[in-house]
C-alpha cells in the first residue's frame, strides 16, 4: 500500500500563522491521510509511510519512514521554485477571505476560480520537482502544496 498514514509538519518557525493558515494545515492534513497516492520509486519498502515535511534553511524537507518509524530516504527541494506561486496563493487567497465578506457571489466565484488555478499550478511544481524522488497524484499533490505553503510562512511573512 503506497500511502501516507501519517503526516506531520515541523513548524515550531512559523512566525504568528493566521487562523486560515491553521485551518489549512489542518485540513489538508486530513484530507492526505484520508486519500493520497504516494510512490517511492527505486524502494523495497511499498508503505504506508510515515512524513515529516519541514522547512530548514530556505529547503523543504521530506523526511520519509515506514509504519514502524525506520528510516527510509530523506530528500531536500529548495523552496525557491515555490516562491512566486506561493506569493500569489497568498494574496489571491487575502482577496478570497476579503472577498466573502464584502462581495457578490459571483464576484466571489470569479476569485475562488483564480484561486485554484493558482494552487493547480503549485500542485504541477511540486509534482515536477518529485519526479523521480515520489510519484504523486493531483490532489495527494495540491494537499502537499498546501503544507509547503503553510512552511513557507516563515519565509514569506
Amino acid at each position: 500500500m503506497s500511502s501516507l498514514i501519517d503526516v506531520k509538519i515541523e513548524d515550531s518557525d512559523i512566525t504568528h500563522p493566521t487562523e486560515q493558515i491553521l485551518q489549512e494545515r489542518n485540513a489538508a492534513i486530513s484530507d492526505l491521510l484520508e486519500e493520497n497516492e504516494f510512490i517511492l520509486p527505486n524502494t523495497e519498502t511499498q508503505g504506508p509511510y510515515r512524513l515529516l515535511l519541514a522547512n530548514r534553511d530556505r529547503r523543504l524537507i521530506f523526511d520519509i519512514k515506514s509504519e514502524d518509524g525506520q528510516a527510509i530516504n530523506q530528500f531536500q527541494l529548495s523552496l525557491g521554485p515555490f516562491r512566486q506561486v506561493v506569493k500569489d496563493y497568498f494574496q489571491i487567497c487575502a482577496s478570497y477571505f476579503d472577498a466573502v465578506k464584502n462581495l457578490p457571489p459571483i464576484k466571489i466565484e470569479a476569485i475562488d476560480m483564480a484561486r485554484r488555478g493558482i494552487h493547480n499550478e503549485g500542485a504541477r511544481i511540486l509534482q515536477e520537482r518529485l519526479e523521480g524522488k515520489v510519484e504523486i497524484d493531483k490532489n495527494t499533490a495540491r494537499r502537499l502544496f498546501t503544507l509547503v505553503c503553510v512552511l513557507h510562512w516563515k519565509v514569506s511573512s
